[in-house]
């Protein structure tokens, strides 16, 4: 199942809900099970050591999965996470980075999906398995 959702409607709901908002991510592309966001370098979110800190890399790969999964069921969907699996697989320093997701498998109870975030260049930073229950 597709909904037909557009690009500024999925960007006006991650700028409005308080746990995206504050990342600034822009919504590059939809598909069918699939998000791209771009999330750009912000000072505040750089670790000592000045290398993004891993919660910008779980926060992006949650959000991408979430919209994704809103591509197949809506944006009145209330799925939520129920595991977050990460694999660091490199660094990003200042600079913006891409993380896309897509649903392996959307069903009755759970979704089943990976995502991945890269760095500008399009090195792989790192590797997401992502669980998702749906609302019974």
């Amino acid at each position: 199942m597709k909904t037909a959702l557009s690009v500024a409607e999925v960007q006006r709901l991650l700028d409005t809900v308080p746990f995206s908002s504050e990342f600034h991510f822009d919504v590059e592309e939809l598909g069918d099970g699939e998000a791209t966001l771009a999330v750009p370098y912000q000072v505040r979110h750089q670790r000592p050591g000045g290398i993004l800190s891993g919660q910008v890399y779980m926060c992006a790969a949650d959000v991408a999965m979430w919209v994704a999964i809103l591509t197949r069921l809506g944006i009145e969907d209330r799925s939520v996470t129920s595991s977050l699996q990460t694999a660091f697989l490199g660094s990003a320093r200042e600079e913006k980075i891409r993380c896309r997701a897509r649903v392996l498998k959307l069903g009755r109870r759970l979704i089943y999906g990976l995502a991945e975030c890269s760095g500008a260049d399009g090195r792989l930073l790192t590797h997401h398995a992502i669980t998702y229950a749906r609302p019974a």
